[in-house]
């Protein structure tokens, strides 16, 4: 039983060694923000709801204004598109501000945006009922790609198409497709703040209010901490385990075991002689 402290050791100092080289790992390995700059902040309809009138327009709200080239799609239950172009709206206050981040000098910093910057898709019909789906791709102001869908049900009425109307059948501009590939340009050297797609350094997106900032935390902070913070549980652990192993193993041995404190129990069970057979011995010799 003395052997299981020195195997609860072994194992804790593996854990230790583990979450060290988690900690290096996580300090090497590039960390990526935490949010997409130029995000979807909120839609109209609201994505996974149920329409039940028929809209003329559909409204994506935006951290910032979409591209002029951004490209906007809607697509009915059958997948045929529904869309019939899109056009800049009257920006609007959030109901709940959106925080993104950006490095400033290794650091990431946040940004609450407090105003959303909408792109209003025209739906030129609503052919039946059932699932639509409205997807987006354009480019933020630091080049990076911005793209994604809202999806939705639609159960109201149909509407016929418009005279003439046929579904739209291209796709993004291939300048767009280009930067959100990742070839778009950025400023060589700079310290992490929102790069224009044309390489000129771009103002703070209008909305944006920079509370919080220079109270950003260093990339790395959170995982050191949790390693610190686990390892110090393990330390404490490894030294009471022994103690209390201990303090239990003379309990586990019966009476009678080999050893010093052993001895006085055999002995103890040894049966002890009869008192006759000392008495008897000189009445023997008598009767020879």
């Amino acid at each position: 039983m003395r052997s299981k402290p020195v195997t609860v050791r072994k194992v804790l100092s593996r854990v230790v060694a583990a979450l060290a080289a988690t900690l290096v790992v996580s300090l090497l390995l590039p960390v990526a923000p935490a949010s997409a700059h130029g995000q979807l902040a909120t839609s109209t309809p609201l994505k996974g709801t149920v329409v039940r009138e028929p809209l003329t327009r559909l409204a994506l709200y935006f951290t910032e204004k979409p591209a002029s080239n951004a490209h906007f799609a809607i697509s009915g239950p059958d997948g045929s598109r529904v869309d019939s172009g899109w056009s800049y709206g009257e920006p609007k206050r959030l109901d709940k501000p959106v925080t993104e981040y950006f490095m400033v000098n290794g650091v990431f910093e946040p940004r609450l945006y407090h105003t959303g910057f909408p792109a209003m898709v025209t739906v030129a019909h609503w052919p039946a009922k059932g699932r639509y789906t409205a997807s987006y791709l354009s480019v933020a102001s630091d080049g990076e790609a911005v793209r994604g869908e809202v999806t939705f049900d639609y159960q109201g009425p149909g509407t016929p198409a418009p005279a003439g109307w046929s579904a739209p059948t291209a796709g993004p501009d291939p300048a767009l497709l280009a930067q959100a590939e990742g070839e778009g340009s950025t400023t060589p050297g700079a310290t992490g703040s929102p790069v224009a797609p044309t390489g000129a350094a771009a103002d703070d997106p209008a909305g944006a209010t920079q509370e919080q900032r220079g109270g950003g935390f260093p990339a790395w902070l959170v995982p050191a901490l949790i390693v610190v913070v686990v390892s110090a549980i393990v330390l404490v652990a490894a030294r009471r385990r022994p103690a209390t192993g201990g303090a239990n193993t003379p309990s586990r041995r019966p009476a009678g075991s080999a050893g010093k404190g052993g001895t006085p129990g055999r002995r103890a069970a040894t049966p002890a002689r009869k008192p006759g057979n000392r008495s008897s011995g000189p009445a023997r010799r008598g009767r020879r």
